[in-house]
């Protein structure tokens, strides 16, 4: 089984030893689509450059943007293989799209020995999920439509859409 790196010679699960790597500057930034309705859309305020959506529980997207932030930093508890990472940045923001859609965008970055694609799609499917339960009981149809790696680099390849 020695294609598979977290897989050891008696064929079970093992975490790979990125003790031998060399550091390297890492950033990944993955995206989450979630379409909030017409109704929920409307409602959206643009202050001093902000894009916000109020409700009972509270500001929305600043809410989100924390539990994302939370989300990256515990992606090694809920994600086996995941190494725990000494991020050195993580930015979400959130901005509208056409047709009663935001799209939420995490960027985490770090100088270390293993990517962090992991810990951007955990922030960003954090705050869309954010977003999802703060806007529940004014629309329960929200959709979270897409989860995707937009792009990495560092690393042995970069990657972009």
């Amino acid at each position: 089984m020695e294609d598979f790196s977290h897989i050891n010679a008696a064929n079970k699960a093992k975490m790979v030893d990125v003790g031998g790597k060399v550091s390297s500057k890492r950033k990944a930034t993955a995206s989450a689509i979630v379409a909030l309705g017409p109704e929920l859309f409307e409602q959206l305020i643009h202050e001093q450059g902000v894009h916000e959506l109020k409700m009972p529980k509270g500001p929305v997207f600043q809410t989100a943007i924390i539990a994302g932030i939370q989300g990256v930093k515990q992606t090694p508890f809920l994600i086996p293989m995941c190494h725990p990472l000494q991020i050195s940045g993580v930015e979400i923001l959130i901005q509208p799209r056409q047709e009663g859609q935001i799209e939420i965008l995490c960027t985490v970055s770090l100088e270390g020995k293993t990517g962090v694609e992991m810990e951007a799609l955990m922030g960003a499917n954090i705050a869309a999920l954010t977003v999802y339960d703060m806007c529940k009981a004014v629309n329960p149809h929200i959709e979270i439509k897409e989860l995707k790696l937009i792009s990495k680099q560092g690393g042995k390849n970069d990657f972009s859409l």
